[in-house]
């Protein structure tokens, strides 16, 4: 990490001039009054107002025409080397397939010389219609999305380094950029990277406090949680590792109800999952493991988000089938949008599609009582960090385009 370059990632991160209208930041959607997330099911992108579960969709013409199609991901520790996949359905990879070390929704049009995978990452949000970009015709942004998605990047590149303060912190953080006029969207996302790696790594919770031979750091309760975590209830055979996650796919026939994400030319509105990405049958309704530090604070749960607890996730988890069956629509944290109302639930109420999604489920029912799964929630809840989640740069009060900080 890089002082310079993670100061600068800080501004960018909370500064709405890398949306196409300017007017939303990664820290809207990405809060962290909300455990690096925004607290809703399915989020409310480009033309909403406020941030978290407060957040509304917008009015008049700037409203917004599609929710999020899936749960704001919480950012801790996606800095790590380990991690070689990203967001829900793994469209992000370490790849060789397109001779630029990674395969993305970019392919080859991917600039070259990004630091690591979250880099990467960053990118992609901004050329989002219904992330940052905005809709066509609103902006420059947002035409170039829909001509090629390599476009984007140039028009905010120099948003960026023609602001004289802007221009001059670059300058002092890369050793590459001379001039404000060297600066390109690369630069941009590895000081987006830089920022976000050091401000939100977690490794101080009460958990690895035990682990280092505090026995005194866990309560009674959850130790037996971890026990159960460990070994009957098998959560670790998914959770695994430091970070909690095997970085694989699994589907679990979570509800599905939103806009989803599918394959090209998929006529249905529902949400394949890795299928998406990897175009193979098997794969249809998985999604990547999540990590489990600090979960606590970043519910709701699930690739969309349909449980607001993690009581409600863990029982899921228990009795997938089950869970499903009993699911009902006011479990989702959904921020009202009439002009939506009619297709948000959609898929959910496609009775085909209800048939094919609970027909693939990867884990089998484990038999838990209510003592048993309270003391899994507390464990849990022991993974969740101490100082470390309060981050180490915060959220600037201003930020050198004059933008208004949400």
């Amino acid at each position: 990490m890089d002082d310079k370059k993670a100061r600068l990632g800080q501004k960018l991160f909370f500064d709405p001039i890398l949306s196409g209208n300017q007017n939303i930041s990664c820290g809207t959607c990405h809060s962290p009054n909300f455990g690096t997330g925004d607290g809703l099911s399915l989020g409310i992108g480009e033309g909403g107002e406020g941030v978290g579960p407060t957040r509304t969709a917008g009015k008049d013409d700037h409203r917004i025409k599609k929710r999020i199609p899936r749960n704001a991901s919480a950012l801790w520790n996606l800095g790590a080397k380990e991690i070689d996949v990203l967001f829900h359905d793994g469209r992000l990879s370490k790849s060789d397939v397109y001779d630029n070390g990674f395969d993305s929704p970019a392919e080859e049009w991917l600039p070259s010389g990004l630091g690591n995978i979250l880099a990467v990452q960053a990118l992609f949000p901004m050329t989002s219609q219904f992330e940052m970009a905005g809709n066509p015709r609103e902006n420059q942004v947002a035409g170039a999305a829909h001509d090629r998605i390599d476009n984007v990047w140039p028009i905010l590149a120099k948003r960026v380094r023609i602001n004289l303060e802007y221009g001059r912190l670059f300058v002092n953080a890369f050793e590459d950029v001379k001039a404000p006029t060297d600066v390109t969207i690369v630069h941009i996302a590895n000081a987006l990277s830089s920022f976000q790696n050091f401000e939100w790594q977690s490794f101080d919770s009460p958990f690895d406090r035990y682990l280092m031979g505090d026995r005194s750091a866990l309560t009674v309760q959850q130790i037996a949680g971890k026990d159960l975590f460990f070994g009957e209830a098998q959560c670790a055979n998914c959770h695994s590792g430091k970070l909690f996650s095997d970085q694989k796919f699994h589907a679990l026939a979570l509800p599905h109800f939103g806009p989803g994400r599918t394959r090209l030319f998929d006529p249905y509105v529902r949400d394949v999952g890795h299928m998406g990405e990897s175009d193979r049958l098997e794969d249809a309704y998985r999604f990547r493991t999540p990590q489990l530090r600090n979960v606590e604070l970043s519910g709701p749960y699930g690739h969309n988000g349909p449980y607001a607890t993690l009581e409600g996730i863990v029982r899921h988890h228990l009795d997938p089938l089950g869970g499903w069956n009993s699911w009902k629509p006011e479990q989702a944290n959904l921020p009202a949008v009439p002009w939506l109302a009619s297709v948000d639930f959609v898929a959910f109420e496609d009775q085909r599609e209800r048939q094919r999604l609970k027909s693939k489920i990867d884990i089998q029912p484990i038999d838990l009582d209510d003592i048993e799964v309270d003391a899994l929630v507390a464990f849990l809840k022991s993974l969740t960090g101490t100082d470390s989640v309060k981050g180490r740069l915060g959220k600037p009060d201003t930020v050198p385009s004059g933008l208004a900080v949400d």
